[in-house]
């Protein structure tokens, strides 16, 4: 059996499984170390393969209607959650009324409930009275922590030898995280000691042992809590490299993000995920996209640092379309473009390796 951190999870994501409010039940459908994910729950996708609707790739984890029908389904085969893990990530984290029908489900079946949104479960009287009667421990992952749990910059980023790259992104909802896991796993592939740093709830409910939770942090430790986790991995691991997970992104309207990440984990090299066919900031109609010449052009000039490569994201786009896509990303910027979501990172991890 798989070991896994937290046992057995059911990964609620009612109606937004397969869209961008999903990419957290994405994320752990794909690939988690924390849990072991025993199924989804989205009614729009009810009897289907998880695998098979997010990537065309059967992977074994069921889709169920409701929380009732999959609690059934699981226990006759001897598959019972431990977990209900909040899989929704809708613009401004906000949780839906209609999901504490299920989380309060959950409770009453003894199961632990963790959400990475705004809406803290923890505040809520009626759902900790149920959760503290039948034992259940509730996690809110993006609550801040005590201010004395945090750290401030230090400057020992300096220190860091290894070399370091930044999975930043045009957008955000683009695939950052995910890039970041292939390119971990095609290092660890090639024999090379790589190590991942979350930035996000979804990075932390993956398992990465070095994260900070970028959206629960005061503004004050943010630099800090990011040179820490980068400090601590290469203290600890003695990797050959280190791959940043980004957020957001530069120049977003609603979540600009990357710049902490360009100042405080100073990577040596950007790869910036892309997605060709998106023309608008994802979730706001009529705020145009940057396009790529820009955006690269400001990470450059703010960091000091090149953008190394393009990582594709092909939504919207066929398996045809991908190749000429890459090439056509190449022949506009100078710089090499591959999908490693599509044909895994191979290649780009034989570009980067001439950099350690």
């Amino acid at each position: 059996m798989k070991k896994s951190i937290d046992g057995n999870a059911l990964v609620y994501c009612e109606g937004a499984f397969n869209t961008p409010n999903g990419k957290t039940a994405h994320g752990l459908v794909r690939f988690t170390e924390r849990y072991v994910v025993v199924g989804v729950i989205d009614s729009t996708y009810a009897g289907r393969d998880a695998g098979e609707v997010l990537d065309g790739k059967v992977n074994g984890i069921p889709i169920f209607k409701d929380l009732k029908s999959a609690a059934t389904v699981l226990a006759n085969e001897n598959k019972s959650p431990k977990s209900l893990v909040i899989g929704l990530a809708p613009d401004g984290g906000r949780l839906p009324k209609e999901a504490k029908q299920s989380i309060r489900k959950a409770l009453e079946l003894g199961w632990n409930v963790d959400s990475g949104l705004h809406d803290f479960l923890t505040n809520d009287e009626s759902l900790m009275t149920i959760a503290h009667k039948n034992g259940c421990r509730v996690r809110d992952v993006r609550k801040t922590p005590d201010r004395d749990k945090l750290h401030f910059f230090t400057g020992d980023i300096e220190k860091v030898d290894c070399l370091k790259l930044a999975i930043l992104g045009t957008d955000s909802a683009i695939g950052k995280r995910t890039t970041a896991w292939i390119l971990v796993h095609a290092f660890r592939k090639a024999g090379l000691k790589a190590e991942m740093i979350g930035t996000g709830q979804t990075g932390w409910m993956q398992g990465a042992k070095y994260s900070m939770i970028l959206d629960s942090c005061i503004n004050d430790f943010v630099s800090g809590e990011i040179e820490h986790a980068v400090v601590s991995a290469w203290k600890n691991e003695n990797p050959d490299v280190i791959v940043i997970e980004g957020q957001g992104s530069l120049m977003n309207p609603a979540y600009p993000g990357g710049f902490e990440i360009l100042a405080a984990g100073r990577p040596d090299y950007v790869i910036l995920q892309h997605a060709p066919k998106r023309k608008e900031y994802d979730g706001f109609p009529g705020y145009r996209l940057h396009s790529l010449p820009e955006q690269i052009q400001a990470l450059e000039v703010i960091s000091g640092k090149k953008v190394i490569a393009i990582t594709v994201n092909h939504e919207d786009m066929t398996k045809e379309e991908i190749g000429p896509a890459c090439k056509d990303i190449t022949i506009e910027t100078g710089i090499p473009a591959f999908d490693v979501l599509a044909f895994g990172a191979d290649e780009l991890v034989t570009l980067l390796k001439n950099k350690l």
